[in-house]
């Protein structure tokens, strides 16, 4: 969650319409389509199945009462509309109460190929398949629960697990390795990375993601799998917060990224 945005994110009318115009969904078509072609045999079962059951229109932006009604079908989820920028009180508070937030904008054609900050087409194309799945959906609305009565120094460590899973998770199935992350679902060159033998990959325990540093605006150097999308519900069963404490003593384990070069002033 960066400090600050170029985007605004639009506000939907007295109807919850969002009014996109002729090139933001000739933007989402392109990326729609180019995105399909990429995750072909990489995407995991439940994210295709997922796609299915929310019906994404390929040619305009959806809008987010088309997700709801196909969300709160399946898993009682939501998405809710909010600017470009929220902060980590109203990230948790959202996912706590299945609401997953969305930012009603999308990315200029300038930054068509990599946006720091999540646009409509991560959070829709990304994420919202999953969330029709219900062990990834009761996964993530714990997630928001214990995020949200959490103190801000075990925030950090919660943020750990969440980048690991939803947004850079990979699981290992008995056709080889796929994605359930949205944060690799949603670009092209993660997708393409994660097959290229480059990145260290592991067995996820917890703890261990606890621990793990991670960079957001790099390739990742490290991803860990899930052998099924049932262990993240066993996740979310397990006592979490005595993980992190017990993270918080351990200490993190040395980054295997160089540090953020500083601009110069």
């Amino acid at each position: 969650m960066a400090k600050a945005s170029k985007y605004v994110s639009k506000q939907p009318d007295a109807n919850g319409i969002i009014a996109w115009t002729e090139e933001e969904n000739k933007i989402w078509s392109e990326l729609v389509a180019r995105q399909l072609k990429c995750i072909e045999g990489k995407a995991c079962n439940e994210y295709m199945e997922g796609l299915e059951k929310i019906n994404l229109p390929h040619d305009r932006i959806p809008q987010l009462h088309e997700l709801n009604e196909a969300l709160g079908r399946e898993t009682g989820w939501q998405v809710e509309p909010v600017p470009a920028l929220i902060d980590f009180d109203e990230f948790f508070r959202l996912l706590a109460n299945k609401k997953f937030p969305v930012a009603t904008f999308i990315r200029s054609r300038e930054e068509f190929d990599y946006l720091q900050e999540p646009d409509i087409f991560h959070e829709i194309f990304g994420h919202c398949a999953m969330l029709t799945n219900p062990a990834f959906a009761e996964f993530t609305h714990k997630y928001g629960q214990l995020g949200y009565a959490a103190e801000k120094k075990d925030r950090v460590y919660l943020a750990r697990l969440y980048w690991f899973t939803v947004e850079f998770g990979l699981m290992q199935t008995e056709d080889g390795l796929r994605i359930y992350g949205g944060g690799v679902l949603s670009s092209p060159g993660e997708t393409q990375y994660v097959y290229s033998g480059t990145p260290e990959i592991n067995k996820l325990e917890v703890l261990d993601v606890l621990r793990t540093p991670y960079r957001i605006d790099i390739m990742q150097p490290l991803y860990y799998t899930i052998n099924s999308i049932n262990d993240l519900f066993d996740i979310s069963q397990m006592d979490i917060m005595a993980l992190v404490q017990e993270a918080k003593e351990l200490g993190l384990f040395e980054p295997k990224f160089p540090p953020k070069e500083k601009l110069a002033s």
